[in-house]
C-alpha cells in the first residue's frame, strides 16, 4: 500500500506540474479551454497573475516530489501531509472563489493522499 500512496502523491505532483505549465506558459492558449467561464478577453491582461499562480503550483509539486525522496518515514509522511494539506486548503478556497470543479480536481485527490499517508 505504500506503493499506492507514492503513486497517488506522484500523480498529484504531476497534476500540479501540469497546472504550472499551463498557467505559466500556456495561459492564453490552454487557459480558455480549462476556464470556460472566464471571459476570453481577460486572459491576456491576467497572464502575469496566472504565471504567479503557476509558480505556486510548482512549489506544491516540488514539495510532494521532495516527500517521495525522503528516506526517513516520519519526515516523509510529515512533509507529504503538509503539502497535501496545502493543496486541499487551496482547493477548498478555489471551490468558493473560482470554480466548483476544483474540489474534485484538487481537494479530493489531496484528501485521498492524506488518508493513504495516515493509514500506511
Amino acid at each position: 500500500m505504500i506503493a499506492l500512496t507514492n503513486i497517488v502523491i506522484g500523480a498529484i505532483a504531476l497534476l500540479h506540474l501540469y497546472i504550472l505549465w499551463f498557467e505559466m506558459f500556456a495561459w492564453e492558449t490552454r487557459g480558455p479551454k480549462i476556464f470556460r467561464g472566464f471571459p476570453k478577453e481577460l486572459f491576456r491582461p491576467t497572464k502575469n497573475m496566472a504565471a504567479n499562480q503557476g509558480l505556486y503550483n510548482g512549489f506544491l509539486a516540488a514539495g510532494l516530489i521532495w516527500s517521495l525522496l525522503i528516506q526517513n518515514l516520519e519526515w516523509k509522511d510529515n512533509i507529504a501531509m503538509f503539502f497535501l494539506g496545502c493543496i486541499a486548503i487551496a482547493g477548498i478556497y478555489g471551490y468558493f472563489s473560482a470554480s466548483k470543479r476544483i474540489i474534485y480536481v484538487q481537494t479530493l485527490p489531496a484528501l485521498l493522499g492524506m488518508i493513504l499517508v495516515y493509514l500506511f
